[in-house]
């Protein structure tokens, strides 16, 4: 995958991939509902105000994610077949501890 990097305050996160059941069962794609918790790959340098201070994002690179469930865009990649979401900072609803 290309590397990206996110402006403002824009935030690369990696999907985490859905579970099977505890049956074992696998649930075709489209009926499986997408993990809303992810990994922070990258982060852009902030928000601008109009004064032209940048103010830093709270997220850091390899913080556990919580996000809203139709956050951002969604990017995938073809070689490891990975999904990458690229999401404004306020459609994460926290950080997994």
């Amino acid at each position: 995958m290309e590397k990206i990097k996110p402006l403002n305050n824009r935030v690369l996160v990696k999907r985490f991939k859905a579970q099977t059941s505890k049956g074992g069962i696998i649930l075709p794609d489209t009926a499986q509902e997408k993990p809303k918790e992810g990994e922070v790959v990258a982060t852009g340098p902030g928000l601008r105000d109009e004064e032209g201070k940048i103010h830093p994002l709270t997220v850091k690179v390899g913080d556990r994610v919580l996000f809203t469930s139709y956050a951002g865009t969604e990017i995938k990649d073809k070689e490891s077949d990975d999904e990458y979401l690229i999401m404004a900072e306020e459609d994460i609803l926290g950080v997994l501890v």
